[in-house]
């Protein structure tokens, strides 16, 4: 029943790699008044050190007669460059104070609260998990982390972007495999969930006063034990290769074993001391059991219509299925396939796609915890959160990666957890796009619909940029609605493991923000003609997160290759850095880490400072040529993935430039860029042989250089004299598409109406 589809070999572990595998507890420790005042400090130290250097160097340079033109200009830009580099320090100590603020404040709900209020609950939630070459395990995976939320009623629909008729045998594997864990997790869930649901009509409808008799009592904990029992097998017959394995086992399905084993055992206490819940707790636990083992999984494969979109993005992805929502369609079949047509009333329809209230997009490496909806949906049904379109919580990391780059890309992740949290303190919330339960409604609001090829494109998620997410957070701030972080970890995503797909990711990260800043002026503007009040905080925490990769890769790369002039160089500048590097390794201390990970954080940004630009020219290039940046997805498959040589041979040459930089400051007794050079060589050198490998940069290089020389043998020709064969008019095409001059459409006689067209027929929603 619980079989895997694909057990895959335990890789190795690197030296260095990550020991710890417990993860972070979902409610963060509350900040000590110490932290928080020491966190303030920092901010003010920050500035006021920023302000000396200004006054006593560079003011006093330009006041110096003796300063020519060369060094006048050469102040200038060192100024704004350390101005820019010291902004981002501010903002990220702003960001993690409000971080802070929050964790201290938040009080966790209780279950009986959660309980209570979904009594009678009608809204649904529909869990789209946008996949593209995915191994089936990982997608499978996070399945079942969405079938066994907590919550009254949830449909999942894995939207398969792959190609659907592969030519590959061993793709063609792959997808086979991926197509059947709907189905295959709904046989698996029959069982509980019959149980359960006979099991809350036996113990019956009745007052809430009506008086509980023990055995009543003891028949409950006893269903709490058999479900806890039957996710213990599940986790007995899953294998476990690596650590993101271990987390689905012990965390997903032995963390909610766990919490239902312990109400069994608290219901077992009760009876034994003769005692009993009111009725109806008793009557919320039983739907808690439904509730939580009731799912409706399908599939869905946009590319089996013509009539949808197949722009390659996980936004038109989404926005295909979203426009389907609430509506009943037959399919048509046309000579460019298959269509659908929406029909009404009573007509027949192949494919029905319920609406709902709520969506919850997953990214297909994600896994959340069993109560991530039920927390996040009683959050956006507050009154106080009633314009509230879209709630998440920051994604962290899977601990005991067994590789060190995948270690260090999780720390950078649980700090962009933090920064996100403290965001929301001040308003500036953004839509991170693994995980995210959003109001239907609020998607509404700004949709845009156009016309191609006589069919309606809808596009609730904007795919302008390859950063989606956050182009649609603006979006929805100039309609009227906000975001908002939830204060706990429930969700968790994998993070790249090899230097070849962190390059994928990370450049594309780095693009978009840019084009996107004239959009956060019209919101702003927007706001501004209703009379909203817009904090200078949030306007500079929502400019820093948009273009400070810009600037801050511009910026690094100006202190590295320019040989300033040393009376630029001051303590002060060094000053005004240092509480950014020591709050940061506060937070690694915190979030399970080594406080010296703030120098292999800065030595690990030093080799992706060519990703960081490739990325932010990327940028201009789509704002100059208005041609959009095709959306590289993240590879996530369990063997290495080759990096592009440019950026394997950019970082040996940061080192380099570096060790010369060394040298010729040495030589004209420049002690301060010289201290600079050294330790950027350092970092940089340690971060190549730790994260990239000198053996693998050898091979990446080898592949990159002798790549053009392979080619595909061509496929032979028979070529023997074809038999003639009679043609006619096809004249489906010209009944669907007319005559506009042109050859005309012509198919052999007796061949079949395009057979691949009847693939339509394998979609499930």
């Amino acid at each position: 029943m619980f079989t895997r589809n694909s057990v895959l070999p335990a890789q190795k572990r690197q030296w260095g790699s990550e020991r710890r595998t417990d993860p972070l507890p979902s409610i963060h420790a509350r900040p000590s008044d110490r932290k928080i005042t020491l966190g303030r400090l920092a901010i003010i130290a920050t500035i006021m050190f920023w302000i000396a250097y200004v006054v006593s160097t560079i003011i006093r340079q330009f006041i110096d007669s003796t300063s020519d033109f060369r060094f006048t200009m050469e102040a200038i830009s060192y100024l704004v460059v350390v101005t820019f580099l010291s902004f981002s320090a501010l903002m990220y100590l702003v960001a993690r104070q409000g971080a802070l603020e929050r964790f201290r404040s938040h009080v966790r709900i209780p279950r009986a609260e959660l309980d209570r209020h979904f009594t009678g609950h009608t809204g649904s939630i529909t869990v789209l998990v946008p996949s593209y070459a995915e191994e089936p395990q990982v997608v499978r995976q996070t399945l079942w982390s969405a079938a066994l939320q907590e919550y009254p009623s949830v449909r999942v629909v894995l939207l398969l972007d792959d190609p659907p008729h592969p030519a590959d045998p061993e793709i063609a594997a792959r997808l086979d495999a991926t197509r059947v864990l709907a189905d295959s997790i709904n046989l698996a869930l029959a069982e509980p969930a019959r149980r359960f649901a006979e099991a809350e009509r036996a113990f019956g409808p009745s007052s809430p006063s009506s008086w509980v008799d023990i055995p009543s009592v003891r028949t409950l904990s006893g269903h709490y034990e058999w479900a806890a029992a039957w996710l213990d097998r599940m986790r007995e017959e899953e294998e476990s290769s690596d650590h993101v394995d271990r987390f689905f086992i012990d965390e997903v399905l032995g963390g909610l074993a766990g919490e239902l084993r312990l109400v069994s055992i608290a219901l077992d206490v009760a009876a034994n001391q003769n005692e009993a819940p009111p009725r109806e707790r008793l009557v919320e636990l039983y739907r808690r059991l439904v509730w939580t083992f009731t799912a409706d999984l399908s599939t869905f494969e946009r590319k089996l219509y013509a009539s949808l979109s197949h722009e390659a993005n996980k936004a038109m992805n989404l926005n295909s299925y979203i426009g389907l929502m609430g509506g009943n369609y037959r399919r048509d079949e046309t000579p460019d396939g298959t269509v659908l047509r929406r029909v009404e009333g009573s007509q027949f329809a192949d494919l029905s796609v319920p609406d709902s209230e709520y969506l919850l997009t997953l990214d297909a490496d994600s896994l959340l915890l069993r109560d991530y909806c039920l927390r996040l949906v009683h959050l956006l049904e507050q009154p106080e959160h009633a314009r509230v379109a879209v709630t998440q919580t920051p994604y962290s990391s899977f601990r005991g990666a067994g590789k060190r780059i995948e270690r260090l890309a999780g720390a950078t992740t649980d700090l962009q957890h933090i920064l996100h949290q403290g965001m929301s303190h001040f308003g500036a919330t953004f839509w991170v796009g693994a995980n995210a339960v959003i109001r239907k409604a609020a998607l509404e609001d700004i949709v845009e619909v156009e016309q191609v090829g006589g069919f309606d494109v809808k596009r609730y998620v904007q795919d302008r940029t390859v950063i989606e997410d956050t182009e649609s957070s603006i979006d929805l701030g100039t309609h009227g609605w906000t975001l908002t972080n939830y204060p706990e970890r429930l969700s968790y995503s994998a993070t790249p493991p090899d230097f070849g797909s962190l390059i994928v990711q990370r450049r594309r990260w780095a693009n978009g923000g840019l084009l996107i800043l004239p959009k956060l002026w019209r919101q702003l503007a927007e706001r501004k003609r209703q009379g909203e009040r817009i904090s200078r905080v949030e306007l500079m925490l929502r400019l820093n997160y948009m273009s400070s990769i810009a600037w801050a890769s511009f910026g690094l790369l100006f202190l590295l290759a320019y040989p300033y002039d040393s009376r630029l160089l001051s303590p002060l500048v060094l000053c005004a850095a240092l509480p950014y590097f020591f709050a940061m390794a506060s937070d690694l201390r915190s979030t399970g880490y080594k406080a010296s990970d703030v120098l292999r954080i800065y030595g690990f940004n030093l080799i992706l400072l060519p990703v960081n630009l490739a990325g932010v020219l990327k940028s201009l290039q789509q704002a100059i040529t208005g041609k959009k940046i095709p959306f590289a997805r993240t590879p996530k498959v369990k063997d290495r993935t080759a990096a592009p040589v440019l950026y394997v041979i950019a970082p040996y040459l940061i080192v380099a430039f570096s060790l010369f930089t060394l040298w010729r400051d040495i030589v004209e007794h420049n002690w301060g860029n010289a201290a600079f050079a050294a330790f950027n060589a350092i970092l940089a050198t340690w971060a190549i042989l730790a994260y990239i490998g000198v053996i693998n940069s050898i091979v990446d290089v080898w592949l990159g250089a002798t790549q053009w020389l392979f080619v595909e043998r061509p496929v032979r020709e028979d070529k023997r004299a074809p038999a003639e064969t009679a043609e006619v008019v096809d004249w489906r095409a010209v009944l669907y598409h007319g005559y506009a001059g042109g050859s005309l459409p012509l198919e052999p006689v007796g061949s079949s109406p395009r057979s691949e067209t009847t693939q339509a027929g394998q979609v499930s929603a």
